[in-house]
């Protein structure tokens, strides 16, 4: 992301205070910042000016011994909206949500990556028209688009880079071609700015913010069709050099030398233990089984080859996560996607537990998704947002307002 940085005093700057709620009244927004009564509200003018800003209930000022309490300045999370989609591999959600992460409208419905960027995104984009629609909501107040995918992204440019289960997407600039789409469906001269990063950053992204914003370290790890893990450092998620930090799943084991993993290698985690290995093991088994999501659905039903395979696979993904934690030493480790149930966490707490040095595990929390579903619809949310109002772009916007 860009416009994370600005003038420290600026307008930006001070909607980042309020935001973030270190500085809520006029008065702490002079003492954080040092500015003069006067310049504080210049900057805050724009903000109301902008719609940015409402004021709230009243309260005390830092250090206050009494006296008439201030107005209390609050972002005004309904002024504008989001679209935002999570890609999977064989079904997609989209979503409406105000700045604040409330879903407005979604719509969700069967959809095959495999079928290649352009059918796909622009369906993607008729299903954001008619969300528009459905809701009655301007096209102009909507502030950018987010899409969750299930592969590396290299995130500065919005390329998908090698993703290993979404055939004929590597190097598609999506920022462009799902403005493209957006445009010939909504009818926008300017359509939005476009955001994109893997699913399970996204997710991790906002099930730290909903669950865990004191959690220094955390830690999820989705297992569906494929594994992959997104990390969150200091309420910043990492992505290591150019998008691939926490694709796990092609870490390879040495037991498996015949297990022929979809990025054409053999012996990868994701060979053996994601949804996808599970339901083909399922249906060797005379248990036919088409999709992570059917996995899932037998471990639902108690089905007990399911259970029984399921915990296998947790098992594997621990014996890996053993190194994975010990490198990042995770307050919290969550477990999500189609196997994140009983008997898996159990084969994760297992292997974890056992061959993890004690000083590593011992304030750790192993937990299962909180927002379920929501979480990579939340998570492409809330990085448009913090993108479109992070202090130097906000500038740039209230610059564009007033020109």
């Amino acid at each position: 992301m860009t416009g994370t940085t600005g003038n420290q005093s600026s307008a930006g700057h001070l909607l980042r205070l309020i935001r973030d709620g270190r500085a809520t009244t006029r008065g702490a927004l002079q003492q954080v910042t040092g500015l003069s009564r006067s310049t504080v509200g210049h900057r805050l003018d724009q903000l109301f000016a902008a719609g940015w800003l409402r004021e709230g209930e009243p309260a005390p000022e830092p250090g206050s011994t009494g006296g008439r309490p201030s107005t209390r300045l609050e972002f005004d999370a309904g002024h504008a909206v989001v679209l935002a989609a999570d890609l999977g591999t064989r079904h997609a959600t989209a979503g409406l949500l105000d700045l604040a992460g409330n879903v407005l409208a979604q719509r969700s419905g069967p959809m095959l990556v495999g079928d290649g960027p352009e059918p796909v995104l622009d369906r993607l984009a008729q299903w954001f028209a008619g969300l528009l629609a459905e809701q009655g909501t301007d096209p102009a107040r909507v502030c950018g688009i987010g899409l969750s995918v299930p592969g590396p992204v290299d995130v500065g440019s919005g390329v998908v880079v090698q993703p290993p289960i979404m055939p004929g997407w590597d190097g598609c600039p999506l920022p462009e071609r799902m403005r493209a789409a957006y445009a010939a469906h909504v009818r926008s001269e300017a359509p939005p700015a476009v955001l994109v990063d893997n699913d399970a950053n996204l997710m991790a992204y906002a099930e730290q913010r909903a669950g865990y914003p004191d959690c220094a370290a955390f830690l999820l790890v989705k297992v569906a069709t494929g594994i992959g893990a997104g990390v969150v450092v200091d309420g910043q998620p990492y992505r290591g050099t150019d998008g691939g930090a926490g694709d796990i799943g092609h870490i390879r084991l040495h037991d498996f030398p015949d297990a022929l993993c979809m990025c054409g290698n053999h012996g990868c985690l994701a060979a053996v233990a994601s949804g996808r290995a599970l339901a083909e093991q399922l249906t060797a088994a005379g248990v036919p089984t088409t999709s992570g999501s059917g996995v899932r659905d037998h471990l639902a039903a108690g089905r007990p080859e399911a259970v029984r395979l399921a915990r296998d696979a947790g098992r594997l993904v621990g014996e890996v996560l053993v190194t994975v934690v010990t490198l990042l030493n995770p307050g919290v480790l969550m477990i999500a996607g189609d196997l994140a149930g009983t008997p898996f966490v159990t084969g994760v707490r297992e292997l974890l537990y056992q061959r993890a040095m004690p000083r590593t595990t011992a304030h750790l929390n192993v937990v299962t998704s909180r927002l379920g579903e929501r979480a990579g619809l939340t998570g492409a949310a809330a990085l448009v947002v913090e993108d479109r109002y992070a202090p130097a772009r906000a500038d740039a916007r209230l610059a564009a307002l007033a020109g």
